[in-house]
């Protein structure tokens, strides 16, 4: 609804003078700000590709491509169907798809990945749950999507294994699981 004559400049009433005026001031802002967290909270669902230079923080349910300049942090009731590709990742949560961490992967103990991983260092609480293709060291190019299918169809040549963290010995491998 438009209001013919009225003032626009003027602070609406349902905001304080502080509300309206950081409203203003976060609204002209171009630039990242470091350290901002982006938020995807309990009982939400994005179904699409997340990207964000800062850090995101998944409480809820992503299914798509989540991308992240700084870092991403999976909750351990977060869930994310698809591929993770981020600077450091901590992940408590469930994931389906390949974790690419170009330094440093925290897989907690409520964690269960269904996937590749690829990090230049991982830690791998005891509980955490892995089935998939772990690769540590240098950052490796990423597959093209059809290698990546082809390799969680399980098409690929290196075997998949499933191993709970403590234990030391894999519960199953299987070279096409």
């Amino acid at each position: 609804m438009t209001l013919i004559g009225r003032n626009t400049q003027s602070t609406p009433r349902n905001y304080s003078k502080d509300q309206s005026d950081m409203a203003k001031e976060t609204n002209g802002s171009t630039t990242p700000r470091d350290g901002v967290i982006s938020i995807i909270g309990p009982g939400m669902r994005v179904d699409g590709d997340c990207t964000t230079d800062g850090t995101l923080r998944v409480e809820g349910h992503i299914k798509g491509t989540v991308r992240a300049g700084k870092a991403v942090v999976v909750s351990k009731d977060g869930v994310v169907e698809g591929d993770i590709l981020t600077q450091d990742a901590i992940i408590g949560g469930k994931v389906t798809g390949t974790v690419s961490a170009e330094s440093r992967l925290e897989l907690q103990a409520t964690c269960q990945i269904q996937g590749e991983i690829r990090a230049r260092r991982i830690k791998l609480d005891e509980g955490g749950q892995v089935n998939g293709n772990v690769r540590t060291g240098e950052a490796q190019q990423l597959p093209s999507a059809q290698k990546a299918a082809q390799l969680s169809a399980g098409g690929g040549q290196t075997p998949s294994a499933t191993t709970r963290a403590g234990s030391g010995q894999p519960v199953k491998a299987s070279p096409g699981s």
